[in-house]
């Protein structure tokens, strides 16, 4: 892998933005995959460490930080090669379709409110590994976010993305029809709390209108 730095100078600001929300985004599903693994979660890790740690410097448009920036989204590549994304990415797809969002800036709208609703709905894991487990994931995501749990992450998440100025669109019931039967199933399997449509209707709604 050739990292040049310089080639991030150039980039648009709303890309630079989209492009690291996606990253982010690689690091926080691939850590609570269920197909994650100890490798994959040390990758995610440092990552989300990374991301979190080099925003301003990447954003100033630096040396360093952009620099900093491609390291990290390299972890969060090998990291979500291994464990394949979540509910977050199976439901940005076609926000991007019907209001025009960059990637990361719709994978980023799904899960700056999917981490706090797993955190509220842990008890429904799905995971083989358990409900303590998920618990103590999503703590660590948290922990990556430079915060002290779960909670305190969540926060973190939605503060990120608010600082980047980023829209949220407002949909309308035509289009909550279409998003809530537009899902890529396959990637749901991966997310450990099962979702039904009920509740990928409900999450839409508090992701674009924020009910």
């Amino acid at each position: 892998v050739l990292m040049d730095s310089s080639v991030l100078k150039t980039v648009p600001d709303y890309h630079k933005k989209a492009t690291m929300l996606d990253a982010l985004c690689h690091g926080v599903e691939s850590f609570w995959s269920v197909n994650s693994t100890k490798e994959s979660r040390d990758y995610a890790y440092r990552a989300i460490s990374m991301i979190s740690d080099n925003m301003e410097d990447y954003l100033n448009n630096t040396d360093e930080g952009n620099l900093a920036m491609l390291k990290a989204a390299n972890l969060a590549g090998k990291a979500i090669n291994i464990s394949k994304t979540t509910a977050g990415h199976a439901m940005c797809y076609k926000i991007t379709g019907l209001f025009g969002c960059a990637h990361g800036h719709a994978a980023a709208l799904c899960d700056r409110v999917l981490y706090p609703w797993m955190i509220e709905n842990v008890d429904k894991c799905s995971d083989k590994r358990g409900r303590e487990y998920l618990a103590d994931i999503l703590d660590k995501i948290g922990i990556a976010l430079g915060c002290s749990d779960a909670e305190s992450g969540a926060l973190r998440f939605n503060e990120i993305f608010d600082s980047l100025g980023l829209d949220i669109p407002g949909a309308d019931s035509l289009q909550f029809d279409i998003l809530k039967t537009s899902v890529n199933v396959d990637r749901l399997k991966n997310h450990p709390i099962t979702l039904d449509e009920y509740q990928i209707d409900e999450l839409y709604h508090k992701i674009l209108n924020g009910d």
